[in-house]
């Protein structure tokens, strides 16, 4: 090394690495839980999981063994033996069960009439609870649902509790059951969308509920892509203040 050269003495670079947030969306049915955190994702270039479609996975399992929705037990025991994995492609939420890939029938009626039921017992959600865990472990997730906020994520970076007004949340629902050619009224909808908040509201375990840091985005009156620039500000936000401590 030549007198004056101080080449190997540089200072070492340091790189920050940006903290890869857990954005932990609830609220309830029909406030546009899937299609906002889909693009919040998309936005944020982060996995988005939609826990919603691993019950329904399970509650299709359930009806084609011929278990009793009435028997959180055995529930419990099948959901245990499943092997669920989980991913989205090409703005689908894909979803494999031991092998076989039940994407398409998750949204079937018989589907929607099991799973509201199966939802409801605590053996199945502990199960389900600790897959969403596992795949949200390392961050830069938008994970939605009912309970993520204060069951799955309560330690999220992000906390936000989606809603809209349920005459508007049953408008929204009664559109897109027509788009699938589904013949019901929306007074129907508006019932039971009504019930099933309920239902949420009564479980014993992992009930629907804003918890106290969880920022409320209401959806009444907003477009999709207003929703999305809030919870986005929210996670730029948060991300300044992970910096500065």
């Amino acid at each position: 090394m030549r007198e004056g050269d101080r080449s190997f003495f540089k200072e070492p670079i340091i790189v920050m690495r940006e903290r890869r947030l857990r954005v932990a969306i609830d609220g309830p049915a029909g406030a546009g839980k899937s299609s906002v955190a889909r693009a919040v994702a998309r936005k944020l270039g982060y996995t988005y999981l939609d826990t919603g479609a691993m019950y329904r996975a399970v509650a299709l399992i359930a009806v084609q063994r011929g278990i009793p929705l009435d028997d959180p037990a055995a529930l419990g025991e099948m959901a245990r033996s499943l092997h669920i994995t989980a991913c989205e492609e090409d703005g689908v939420f894909r979803v494999w069960v031991d092998g076989v890939e039940l994407t398409h029938r998750l949204r079937d009626p018989g589907t929607d009439k099991a799973v509201k039921f199966l939802a409801m017992h605590r053996p199945v959600r502990e199960v389900l609870v600790e897959i969403q865990r596992s795949l949200a472990r390392e961050g830069s997730v938008v994970m939605e649902g009912r309970d993520i906020t204060s069951v799955v994520l309560p330690d999220a970076e992000v906390k936000v509790f989606l809603t809209a007004d349920v005459r508007e949340r049953a408008r929204r629902r009664w559109q897109e059951l027509q788009l699938k050619g589904v013949k019901i009224s929306w007074e129907e909808v508006l019932e039971e969308l009504i019930q099933r908040d309920r239902k949420d509201l009564e479980r014993d375990w992992g009930k629907l509920v804003r918890v106290p840091d969880a920022v409320l985005v209401d959806t009444t009156g907003k477009t999709q892509d207003e929703a999305v620039a809030e919870i986005l500000r929210l996670c730029e936000e948060k991300k300044i203040a992970l910096r500065s401590h």
